[in-house]
């Protein structure tokens, strides 16, 4: 494989690893694990999840670039960003914590 080929899989890699620390689903995933007894099940879970919408974003973005010129995805990209940033400063910050731990949401037991 060429040198580009690893420099886009490690920028890709780090971008992703970086983005997904501490984010919800990561989150989730670690109560989830706490739940119960099957730790493997909650990571075989997740990374099939993180693989799919990988892979859907992937196959979107793909068929976006064969279809659309990437200056015109690179303006869209920014002005979607733009939007979603002004709706959250009108919007204030929301408490997202869930009222009860996710093992509670899936009437697992609380202790082990």
């Amino acid at each position: 494989m060429s040198d580009s080929w690893w420099a886009l899989f490690g920028a890709t890699f780090v971008a992703v690893f970086v983005a997904e620390l501490g984010d919800k689903t990561q989150l989730a995933a670690l109560g989830l694990a706490t739940a119960g007894k099957h730790p493997w099940a909650v990571f075989c879970g997740s990374a099939l999840a993180l693989v799919l919408a990988s892979a859907l974003a992937v196959g979107v973005g793909k068929l976006l670039a064969d279809r659309i010129d990437p200056r015109w995805l690179h303006y869209g990209g920014a002005a979607l960003f733009l939007v979603i940033g002004l709706v959250m400063l009108i919007r204030g910050p929301e408490s997202e914590a869930p009222a009860e731990p996710p093992s509670a949401q899936l009437g697992a037991p609380e202790g082990r």
